[in-house]
């Protein structure tokens, strides 16, 4: 596996699984509104959307005060369950050490909120283990905008040709598209290995392992 400077990384579904903790809040505010009909599958095919979109999709609603509005509702009941409810994903801690150790330079990009990530992270860490951390909060334009990506870079000094972006999700794929980074698709969720195709990408894994220098992965 080539070298890179820096590895970036999204958060569900790549170092952590919280979809457990998603459809519980998910559910307890879709059924106090009314939609008791939506399965927890449809919930995990929203991760990786902002909460409005998510609530959109999953219910034809378009109104900006409303989906505000259960974002609101999500927020509240997230803060109470979230982390309890999240796990990382077992060879996490192994990666980003040997990351580390090589002097590459470490990133989060995620939809979710900053400080419920930083929170995760340090149930976990003696210190949160990346350098930067940019959440749904921290930027104007969602992913698969490359606000978040390109604000990294800048912070950590690194131009795109060395960077690599891991996610789970085609807006994963997207937004390293469309920040002109090289994408590493991580097979951890609910997205296959075919909706990849037709994004470029380094190669696909369900182990986060194959990212390290020198590592073989299979494609």
């Amino acid at each position: 596996m080539k070298e890179y400077e820096a590895y970036l990384f999204d958060f569900d579904y790549t170092l952590a699984d919280s979809s457990r903790g998603i459809v519980m809040c998910f559910q307890d505010v879709l059924n106090r509104a009314g939609y008791t009909h939506i399965s927890d599958d449809a919930i995990k095919r929203t991760i990786g959307l902002t909460l409005e979109e998510a609530f959109a999709e999953m219910t034809g609603v378009t109104d900006a005060a409303t989906l505000a509005r259960w974002r609101k509702e999500y927020v509240s009941i997230a803060d109470k369950v979230m982390n309890d409810a999240t796990m990382l994903f077992p060879e996490v801690t192994e990666v980003l050490a040997r990351l580390k150790e090589h002097g590459a330079k470490t990133g989060i990009i995620s939809t979710k909120y900053r400080y419920r990530i930083e929170n995760f992270l340090l149930r976990h860490f003696d210190k949160l283990p990346v350098d930067i951390i940019i959440g749904g909060e921290d930027v104007n334009t969602p992913k698969p905008s490359p606000e978040g990506v390109i604000e990294t870079m800048k912070r950590l000094g690194v131009k795109s040709e060395n960077v690599l972006y891991c996610g789970d999700s085609i807006v994963d794929a997207a937004t390293a598209f469309n920040a002109g980074v090289d994408f590493a698709a991580i097979i951890h969720g609910v997205t296959p290995r075919s909706a990849f195709e037709p994004f470029p990408h380094v190669f696909c894994t369900d182990n986060l392992v194959d990212i390290l220098p020198g590592s073989q992965p299979t494609a």
